[in-house]
């Protein structure tokens, strides 16, 4: 990844900001984006090696396009996107879901995957190459008591991650998703604390820490992941873990 040029969506904290550290430390160049402009702001100068952040809600067309074109105007180039960008909220069943926050999930989760992928892939297409990896989920597979938002919207981006493969891998382009199994993230504490489903009652022991999810993104950057074009990779997978150099 030296002198790669990487946008990393949600990446104020858990994935997002491990997987800013972890491609930097490989030698990229990493944009953070997020709504959360002091905590990226904090994050882009603890990293240092031109790392850029720019404030972004990934629902807004507008200012997903705009932040992509500051990153090219910047750098001339963009090498990789990672979609990772997600809220679990609410957790409610659908009896009881408040309207508006769920389709404000759906904007994020799905909506926002898309806002990346349309302002990514004219310019990756124009170049030649490109990496688009989708953040996923096995609630994108698996349906959960009290997470439709989520189940749903993480479903679509799935799909969508496919749909885009279809379409761009001719061109060049690399797209794929990464289902990273549960992180020891500030995600997991709120599911926890919401008590709902099998997943609230998981020890935390069992959470994988950030920064796997970030060496198995960086890996997928790779030509060895280059037979997972188009699919989802699942870190749950031991096999996977190995390659990555996770486990032994």
């Amino acid at each position: 990844m030296q002198n790669k040029v990487v946008v990393i969506t949600g990446a104020s904290r858990g994935i997002g900001a491990a997987t800013a550290r972890v491609f930097a430390e490989a030698g990229a160049r990493v944009a953070l984006l997020a709504r959360s402009t002091a905590e990226i702001g904090a994050l882009a100068a603890d990293i240092g090696k031109g790392a850029m952040a720019l404030a972004c809600d990934v629902a807004d067309w507008a200012a997903v396009q705009s932040a992509l074109a500051t990153v090219v105007a910047r750098t001339g180039r963009l090498d990789a996107l990672i979609g990772n960008a997600g809220v679990i909220d609410p957790i409610a069943r659908l009896s009881e879901a408040d309207p508006a926050a769920w389709a404000r999930a759906v904007e994020v989760n799905l909506t926002g995957v898309f806002h990346g992928m349309r302002a990514a892939i004219p310019i990756m297409r124009a170049q030649g190459a490109g990496t688009i990896i989708t953040v996923s989920s096995g609630a994108a597979h698996n349906p959960l008591e009290g997470w439709s938002a989520y189940c749903a919207s993480k479903a679509g981006a799935a799909m969508l991650t496919r749909v885009a493969h279809l379409e761009e891998g001719a061109h060049g382009l690399r797209i794929m998703g990464l289902s990273p199994g549960t992180v020891a993230t500030g995600m997991q504490v709120k599911i926890r604390e919401s008590g709902v489903n099998p997943v609230s009652q998981l020890d935390p022991s069992v959470h994988i820490p950030a920064d796997w999810a970030a060496r198995a993104l960086l890996w997928m950057c790779g030509p060895d992941a280059d037979e997972y074009l188009g699919r989802e990779i699942a870190l749950r997978d031991e096999a996977i873990r190995r390659r990555v150099g996770l486990i032994r």
